[in-house]
């Protein structure tokens, strides 16, 4: 089988997902005419925007409403690695759409999306404070976490944000680093969660990430065996920039207008049927509509099993109706 992309946050299996747009976004510098009453920022990629990234929003959130100020989050786009190292870059855990909506849940005010070029990062820390930070945005107080660093050659850190904080008059806030549930040892962060993914590992990421990991995408037309020869229609999706969990069948959730579907996905290279062509799909349960050229999301609740190769048609098809029964023990036991 194969599968293709949707998202899970903590909502039930079926709940109708409705999201208030509330936060202001600003994907241009030049747009801000006039600084911010009281400033709040954290300033970072929120790649996968996990619990440590939600830990620092909740902080700019609780200091601002403190000085009746404004809760800003700033980022960048495109991702600052692709860049300044072009090709040498790691798959993204939320592409920016999916970012947005996921700090808007968080309850910032304000986000500010930096479009990133070699000119901004040549910008010194000094600019980076006095002109972006200060007379740009009006910040007076900043969250960081304790290894936070900016400016050309990453020159800017800690000791640099606090030695101008008393003459620019704002306060610098270092948030601490916070551990997964359930005593995982790793600290939380955007390449830790990324290799939790990329070795299939997809519980432990959902509670570094505070949410089942989701992918999104376009689903097009695939080679038409899913229905026509093994007799279960699945969804082939084009991923857009973002990381691919292990190859494997996993038990999913789909979302497409606005509802959740149970299904099942796969991962991988069709090896009974020498293709070696990556692929993601997904067997939407009990669903019949036509959603070619339709966006769906994909959340990852389980791993099944690995990909592996059969002797035949015969075979993999009872091997994918054993999957779809997994599947469907999974969910129901996840709905409850």
């Amino acid at each position: 089988m194969h599968v293709k992309a949707v998202i899970s946050l903590n909502y039930s299996l079926f709940r109708v997902i409705t999201q208030p747009c509330k936060m202001k976004i600003i994907d241009r510098l030049e747009n801000i005419q006039t600084p911010f009453a009281n400033a709040v920022i954290t300033i970072g990629n929120f790649d996968g925007v996990h619990i440590g990234h939600q830990a620092l929003f909740h902080e700019v959130i609780e200091k601002a409403e403190a000085i009746q100020g404004t809760a800003i989050a700033m980022t960048f786009e495109p991702h600052p690695m692709r860049v300044l190292k072009q090709n040498n870059h790691p798959p993204l855990i939320t592409i920016y759409e999916h970012k947005k909506e996921l700090i808007e849940r968080s309850g910032i005010d304000v986000l500010i999306c930096v479009p990133f070029t070699k000119k901004f990062a040549a910008l010194t820390a000094e600019e980076f404070i006095k002109d972006l930070l200060i007379k740009k945005i009006g910040m007076k107080a900043i969250v960081v976490g304790k290894d936070y660093t900016f400016g050309k050659n990453r020159e800017g850190n800690l000791a640099v944000l606090k030695s101008y904080a008393d003459q620019m008059g704002y306060e610098v806030i270092v948030a601490e680093w916070i551990k997964a549930a359930h005593n995982l040892p790793d600290r939380i962060s955007s390449t830790r969660v990324r290799e939790l993914l990329m070795a299939g590992e997809i519980e432990t990421a959902r509670k570094m990430l505070g949410r089942h990991y989701q992918i999104r995408g376009l689903v097009v037309k695939g080679r038409d065996r899913g229905g026509k020869l093994l007799g279960i229609p699945t969804a082939n999706i084009n991923l857009q920039d973002e990381l691919c969990p292990k190859t494997g069948i996993y038990a999913v959730t789909v979302e497409h207008q606005q509802r959740l579907y149970r299904g099942v996905a796969n991962i991988g290279y069709s090896p009974t049927f020498n293709d070696n062509e990556f692929t993601v799909e997904v067997h939407i349960l009990d669903f019949d509509e036509n959603i070619y050229d339709r966006k769906i999301r994909v959340n990852f609740i389980e791993r099944i099993r690995d990909e592996k190769r059969f002797d035949g048609i015969d075979a993999l098809k009872n091997q994918i109706h054993q999957d779809i029964k997994a599947a469907r023990k999974i969910l129901a036991a996840y709905e409850k």
